[in-house]
């Protein structure tokens, strides 16, 4: 099936990558280039403009009172929502209807699964990788709020995708971008979280969407998918080069001029071979891909494991575990005047450690309350002991967690109170 989106590669356009394509071995990425710019700069404005906007009418009263770093998190899962909807309609619309592709699923036409090509599968793939290419920007930016495996899951992402330009493995990308079923639901389980949801029964059906998904689609269908696509690649290395009749010398792709790429792109059936000119594959490539399929992988199990255990801490026992488990720490009870009680301000060069502090026994505003070095009480205690007055209760205090998606979590503490910036000195 050819190309449907809307807008042609512009002759300019093709003009300036088509040497880079060249050099890099790339041959269809002309032919989608502004699809991939056109993408990522979707999905930026999504993230800039349309989120902030949509986000501040439809919830008053939750986002504008996000902190910057929530309200980026925020965007940043609205683009994901937006872009696992696009995506996983398009590779399963591509896997249901498109009928060229279907017949590659013979186990005789291995090579057409490796090398064939078709305009709908370009689109498909130029939409993941814009989305890749965006992610990749902005988790490098915020490396401290998404961490360094959200980087590496984006590398290995746009590794993938654009080395399928060549064209390689095009039948593989709708496969293996149905990883992206469980990311809707995923985003879900977090606006929960910041909208006063935990634990409700909305959140439970959620979960148990999400987790259905998640283990379904990038833990079976990843690793089975994984295992059959490097099984034909297997077979491709033994059988040392294709069968196509076109040769070159030294298994160098032949280069197209930018007439010749435009007349492919409009041939519904002339596309599917027009780039098989590959003597043999490359030993690098398969090995890139079952590097960042194995990192890809990797972190997906790893996140199921996480995603169990973050989503048990929402709900009561015996599902759950909230409450309960190794978030629950006993205190030792310490006199809100002595010193144990300081927050650990006033020490130079030591570095605090953040612990989920949980207050045991007592009334919150008795002074008799047990409470752990670390805590809200704690801080609110020594607040009213510089301010020589009261600062506020515990009541006043919000306290939102949040799951990341690569299933760490986070914590952050909001006060209601509006204070001078005399008190917040003192405080």
């Amino acid at each position: 099936m050819i190309d449907p989106f809307p807008i042609p590669a512009p002759a300019p356009l093709i003009s300036a990558v088509k040497p880079i394509a060249d050099a890099l071995t790339l041959q269809s990425l002309p032919l989608h280039a502004h699809e991939v710019l056109l993408a990522a700069a979707f999905y930026t404005f999504t993230c800039n403009i349309v989120s902030p906007f949509l986000s501040a009418r439809v919830c008053p009263k939750t986002y504008p009172r996000l902190s910057r770093r929530s309200k980026l998190n925020w965007d940043v899962h609205v683009v994901s929502f937006v872009q696992a909807c696009i995506i996983n309609a398009l590779s399963l619309y591509i896997i249901w209807f498109d009928e060229e592709r279907k017949e590659w699923r013979d186990s005789k036409n291995w090579e057409m699964r490796f090398f064939g090509y078709y305009g709908l599968g370009g689109l498909c793939q130029s939409f993941a990788l814009g989305y890749f290419l965006w992610d990749f920007c902005v988790c490098s930016t915020h490396v401290e709020i998404f961490g360094w495996g959200m980087v590496a899951h984006a590398v290995c992402a746009m590794t993938v995708f654009a080395l399928g330009y060549r064209p390689f493995i095009y039948f593989s990308a709708p496969v293996f971008l149905l990883y992206e079923l469980s990311s809707p639901f995923l985003n879900i389980h977090w606006f929960c979280d910041k909208l006063n949801l935990t634990g409700s029964i909305y959140q439970a059906i959620n979960g148990a969407f999400l987790v259905g998904t998640f283990f379904g689609c990038r833990i079976v269908w990843g690793l089975y998918s994984s295992f059959y696509t490097f099984r034909d690649m297997w077979w491709l290395i033994q059988d040392g080069h294709t069968s196509y009749n076109q040769r070159v010398p030294s298994g160098k792709l032949s280069t197209l001029s930018i007439s010749e790429l435009q007349r492919i792109a409009q041939e519904p059936h002339g596309q599917v071979s027009a780039f098989n000119a590959e003597q043999y594959i490359p030993l690098w490539l398969p090995c890139v891909y079952l590097a960042s399929n194995l990192v890809l992988n990797t972190l997906n199990i790893f996140w199921f494991g996480k995603m169990i255990q973050t989503i048990r801490t929402r709900f009561e026992p015996p599902l759950g575990t909230k409450g309960i488990g190794p978030d629950k720490i006993p205190y030792q009870p310490v006199h809100p005047d002595s010193e144990d009680s300081d927050l650990g301000i006033g020490e130079p060069g030591k570095k605090r450690e953040h612990k989920n502090m949980h207050m045991t026994g007592g009334s919150e505003n008795s002074p008799n309350t047990p409470v752990g070095k670390g805590s809200v009480t704690a801080a609110r205690r020594k607040a009213e002991k510089a301010m020589n007055g009261p600062v506020g209760t515990v009541g006043d205090t919000k306290l939102e967690r949040s799951v990341h998606e690569d299933g760490h979590t986070s914590v952050e503490v909001t006060g209601s109170q509006k204070r001078s910036a005399r008190s917040r000195r003192k405080a």
